[in-house]
């Protein structure tokens, strides 16, 4: 009886220890080839074979590993995949090698390729038998991302210029809104709207000062954390519009990951300007719109957060605007 019951047992268990030690050594590429990234000059990180092929590898190596010596059900190929590179994720933010902030802009890219990357793990295990082509089957998978980055910059990088736009709708005459955009009073907490950008720990803005009124005047815009701008008014029509560069003054290390750094190499904010619409019946549209550089080797994917951050950014100022313009006006008339 001891014997025909410890058969079943040992089973699930045997296949339960297949998959946490692949899921272990996926753990241990995808940290191991982050910590490739601290020697100097070998950057790694901000490449598209770190960025798309790491957690490929991940997901193949979790998935091949238990699947060449015991089959595996398809949906473990896709699921089992994100434990390991949850794990990678989190472990780079423990040893303070990322910040919050790129991993949860890299996780939903991460979770999709590892799962890539399982299925294909669970294919070749399948169909590939011989010990021999299995062995150069994973370690060509493995060796491939420090492959890639050694040529795919002259290949895959990339500068782009982008611009994003909002619009709000204000119940106030042009007059008044124009007084609380040349200047931003200080904000208090609770003025501004919560947002996911401001969960992930985007800082919130304070103020914005002028120098004087018209062209070449200086704004100083403030945000937490110690996070200043420059920006020089370059377009001035009163009522109208109101433009200016940007240039990052203060960008302390702790405030920004270095890879989502505004004013650093990958990233950084150009241009900004209002413009007024009036819409009759005491109704402006305001429109707040920017200019941000992206450089890197994958922005088919950074511009999908950048160019969202910038608007989730845009709208809650605008909010901030509409609230203290309807309020001053609403005022004027009781």
């Amino acid at each position: 009886m001891s014997t025909t019951t410890s058969i079943p047992a040992s089973r699930p268990r045997r296949e339960r220890n297949l998959l946490l030690a692949g899921a272990a050594v996926g753990l241990a590429y995808g940290f191991g080839l982050r910590l490739i990234g601290l020697i100097p000059r070998a950057s790694t990180v901000m490449t598209a074979g770190f960025i798309v092929l790491m957690p490929v590898g991940v997901g193949f190596v979790t998935i091949y590993l238990a699947e060449v010596r015991q089959r595996q059900k398809i949906w473990v190929w896709f699921i089992l995949p994100w434990l390991p590179m949850a794990g990678a994720l989190l472990g780079t933010m423990l040893a303070v090698l990322e910040g919050f902030i790129c991993v949860v802009l890299f996780s939903p890219l991460a979770l999709i390729l590892a799962s890539l990357g399982g299925a294909m793990g669970g294919i070749a295990g399948r169909l590939i038998r011989q010990r021999r082509a299995q062995n150069l089957t994973l370690a060509c998978v493995l060796i491939l991302p420090l492959f890639t980055m050694t040529w795919e910059k002259p290949v895959f990088y990339q500068q782009d210029f982008r611009r994003v736009e909002n619009v709000i709708d204000i119940q106030a005459p042009p007059a008044i809104i124009w007084k609380n955009i040349e200047r931003v009073p200080p904000i208090r907490t609770e003025e501004i709207p919560d947002s996911w950008s401001r969960r992930i720990g985007f800082p919130d803005p304070i103020e914005a000062t002028l120098s004087h009124e018209g062209l070449g005047g200086v704004r100083n815009a403030s945000f937490e954390r110690g996070l200043r701008f420059i920006e020089t008014v370059d377009v001035w029509e009163p009522e109208q519009r109101l433009g200016f560069s940007i240039s990052a003054e203060s960008v302390p290390a702790t405030t920004l990951d270095e890879h989502v750094r505004v004013g650093g190499p990958y990233f950084d904010v150009l241009h900004g300007e209002y413009r007024l619409e009036s819409l009759g019946n005491g109704v402006t549209r305001l429109h707040l719109s920017s200019r941000h550089r992206l450089s890197t080797d994958f922005n088919w994917y950074a511009h999908l957060w950048t160019d969202a951050l910038m608007s989730d950014l845009q709208q809650r100022i605008l909010v901030v605007i509409r609230r203290r313009c309807e309020r001053q006006t609403k005022g004027r008339f009781e």
